[in-house]
């Protein structure tokens, strides 16, 4: 009996990993960590299909990591829980320290970009309420609405350049985006440098930052969960 009971218990957790085991499912989850998103909106940021996209958000609602809610004829999704993101966390943290090909992608794609050390949260909250530091949101304006950094200007990079007419280059500048991995803060950050600005990036993103417990501002909250 205890041997069945443990087999389909193990049986209800692989339908979590399951569902991880997909790289678009991993992905439109990391944009439900910044904040919730119709199924339109996904696939519009994603690049799939309105219809691919439903489909692999049902697997992930299914799985216990989604949950929905309507609003008139939308229906959007959001992250369960703080939990969801800790898993995340927790994947990517197994993988860069045993598959070498993550350190080979990350050192391709990323170091090359960036060679500095990275700011501590705990640091950048510090010299952000001393006004030591220009702290740039470099992700779409749709998600700077939904939570970001105190006092962090929304620059998507795509207006880096314009933006950067009226740029002091007396402070430093900290860019981040939406997690350890995001291109968006990489790439601000040497287009910054290239300019002559001190620049570096955030050590994460905005959704670690706030599962951290630091102070955001511009959450935007959008009623109670209503599920299907």
């Amino acid at each position: 009996m205890s041997g069945d009971f443990k087999h389909a218990l193990s049986g209800q957790f692989a339908r979590v990993g399951k569902a991880l085991s997909n790289a678009n499912r991993l992905e439109l989850l990391e944009y439900l960590a910044q904040g919730d998103r119709s199924v339109e909106e996904l696939a519009r940021v994603s690049g799939l299909a309105v219809a691919n996209t439903s489909q692999h958000l049902q697997q992930l609602r299914q799985a216990g990591l989604v949950t929905t809610r309507k609003e008139g004829l939308y229906v959007y999704y959001r992250v369960a829980g703080d939990e969801v993101i800790r898993l995340l966390e927790a994947v990517r943290a197994v993988a860069e320290r045993n598959l070498a090909e993550v350190g080979q992608l990350i050192a391709i794609n990323l170091a090359s970009r960036d060679q500095a050390d990275p700011l501590a949260a705990e640091e950048l909250l510090s010299r952000a309420r001393e006004g030591d530091v220009t702290v740039l949101d470099v992700r779409p304006e749709e998600e700077f609405a939904a939570g970001h950094l105190p006092g962090a200007v929304n620059v998507p990079l795509g207006e880096l350049e314009s933006y950067l007419e009226g740029l002091s280059h007396e402070q430093e500048v900290v860019a981040y985006c939406r997690g350890p991995y995001c291109m968006l803060a990489y790439e601000a950050v040497a287009r910054l440098r290239e300019r002559g600005y001190r620049a570096r990036r955030l050590e994460y993103g905005y959704p670690e930052w706030k599962l951290e417990g630091y102070p955001v501002e511009g959450e935007a909250f959008r009623g109670d969960v209503e599920e299907e």
